[in-house]
């Protein structure tokens, strides 16, 4: 039986500082294109993070603004509906997301909701004993050692122990 699914393909991408976003100087955002398998929903996006050691802390949209997190690194699995989100702050790099897609976003990654469906709804999960904090404004000296400081996931959110986090992010 052929499989009408197909499998996850991820990009990687690095984003420099951008006006007042300081992003990741040394990890790339990855966008894993479907992600999360079909059946799409909700649960199934918590599921697949919980099972890879990043627990969902919560189901909602994007912000319509620019901010990042100093503090932890992110992953958005997109369980309904579609979006254009702008990556890196003002000016950034744009990135249209749709159900079953994931964006991890490391600490200190801009990003922001153009403008989306109204049914888009995205699960949010950081590494295990992280909270987040909001930043919308420029990193001072202390943001910019926490997001050089935030601690180093131990396995992908959608692969688990073999993942691309593993290749992109050493």
């Amino acid at each position: 039986m052929v499989d009408d699914f197909p499998a996850p393909t991820t990009q990687a991408f690095l984003l420099a500082p951008h006006q007042w976003v300081p992003n990741n100087p040394r990890l790339p955002v990855l966008l894993y294109s479907q992600g999360i398998a079909a059946p799409v929903s909700v649960k199934a996006a918590q599921t697949l993070f919980a099972s890879n050691g990043w627990p969902p802390q919560w189901v909602d949209g994007v912000f319509d603004y620019h901010h990042y997190h100093s503090n932890t690194h992110e992953v958005l699995g997109v369980v309904a509906g579609e979006a254009k989100l702008m990556l890196g702050g003002p000016d950034g790099r744009v990135v249209n997301v749709r159900a079953g897609d994931v964006l991890l976003l490391p600490a200190g990654t801009g990003h922001c909701n153009l403008g989306s469906s109204a049914d888009f709804s995205v699960v949010g999960a950081y590494p295990p004993e992280q909270d987040f904090d909001l930043c919308r404004h420029a990193a001072t000296p202390q943001m910019l050692e926490a997001i050089a400081r935030a601690p180093f996931p131990a396995s992908d959110p959608v692969f688990g122990a073999e993942g691309p986090l593993l290749d992109e992010w050493l």
